[in-house]
């Protein structure tokens, strides 16, 4: 079995819609596709989550 270690092809980020938690003590979020809710609650504190833009690596 070989493995290569070779330098790895980037991964390219795009701006992706999230829900992202609005209690201070969570930093609980999810991208908006993978949310089954039309307003989800966090699914780590239960708190109402809003929306937001970051920049992530693209997904496939």
């Amino acid at each position: 079995m070989s493995f290569s270690r070779g330098p790895k092809e980037p991964v390219p980020e795009v701006e992706t819609n999230v829900w992202s938690c609005t209690s201070d003590n969570c930093q609980g979020w999810m991208r908006e596709s993978y949310s089954f809710e039309e307003e989800p609650l966090c699914p780590l504190c239960q708190s109402t989550m809003e929306h937001e833009i970051r920049v992530l690596p693209e997904m496939k």
